[in-house]
């Protein structure tokens, strides 16, 4: 019996699914481990167990809290205080547009697969910290290391049709923090609403300026036929070298309108390009989300 169209259509993405979702699971935990961060907490007392400091006991401490063998080399009882460390919401949002989908060179993975190999091992250091996280738009977040799999999940998901992708326009759980992955080269407007609404409910971030190297250059000569991934825009030039410095300068606008988009929220710029190593990247991301977790 054969199955219907749709049906093998389904089959046939499903088993695609089931192939890459293990690989890029090992991917991305092999590349958290070659970051291996401690687990650091908000950097002042509070419930949690990595130690924070001695402070002289008080008339309100009751004798369990005091540290007997610290008080024993002083003249004054100690308490000894542990760091509080509260877990942190992380959303995540990946760039599923067809622009994504495209690299400069066979050597070089595309954008969309760079971006979500560091989305995932950046969320495996997360949930390894204690924090919660979530993918935009229908995935909350969570705790635990069951979330990886649907993480997973969702990132191998299909392409979205658009050539360009714009963030969505979500609650984000308030004085949380999120991490934008995308080459930014769609509707300046919607990067701006999605992070101006993040912003006003407290929420702090970081844009992942993703880009394949040939988009930094431009290298093209001669006769060339520039088309967007998903078709739908065509463009033929004899001389394809005029081209290239009003390119770079609309690169440059986007970048500029990033980063000042950026100092107006209280965000942070990170640019990767895909032939760079995806170690460093991810070091950045957790540095910058690192130190957001002290901010509420």
């Amino acid at each position: 019996m054969t199955p219907a169209p749709g049906l093998a259509e389904f089959r046939s993405r499903a088993e695609a699914l089931a192939v890459a979702l293990p690989a890029l699971l090992a991917q991305a935990e092999h590349l958290a481990a070659s970051v291996l961060p401690g687990v650091h907490g908000r950097r002042r007392s509070g419930a949690g167990d990595e130690f924070w400091q001695y402070r002289q006991a008080t008339a309100s401490d009751w004798g369990a809290r005091i540290d007997w063998r610290r008080s024993a080399r002083a003249d004054v009882h100690f308490v000894r205080e542990t760091e509080w460390q509260a877990a942190q919401a992380v959303t995540l949002w990946v760039d599923h547009s067809q622009a994504m989908g495209f690299s400069g060179h066979k050597s070089r993975p595309s954008k969309a697969a760079r971006a979500q190999l560091l989305a995932l091992a950046l969320a495996v250091l997360l949930l390894k910290g204690g924090e919660r996280v979530g993918l935009m738009p229908d995935l909350p977040a969570r705790s635990g290391r069951a979330q990886l799999d649907p993480l997973a999940a969702h990132l191998c998901g299909a392409a979205d049709a658009a050539d360009y992708g714009s963030p969505p326009l979500a609650e984000l759980p308030p004085h949380s923090q999120a991490v934008f992955l995308s080459d930014f080269l769609g509707a300046p407007e919607a990067v701006r609403q999605a992070v101006g609404q993040a912003a006003d409910r407290g929420v702090r971030g970081v844009l992942l300026h993703v880009l394949d190297p040939a988009e930094e250059a431009f290298p093209y000569q001669g006769r060339s036929i520039f088309t967007s991934m998903a078709g739908g825009l065509r463009h033929e030039t004899l001389r394809a070298a005029d081209l290239q410095a009003r390119y770079r300068a609309r690169l440059a606008e986007r970048k500029e309108m990033l980063a000042s988009l950026a100092r107006a929220t209280g965000w942070q710029v990170l640019t990767h390009h895909t032939d760079q190593p995806p170690a460093t990247a991810l070091m950045g991301l957790w540095q910058l989300v690192d130190a957001g977790r002290g901010r509420i």
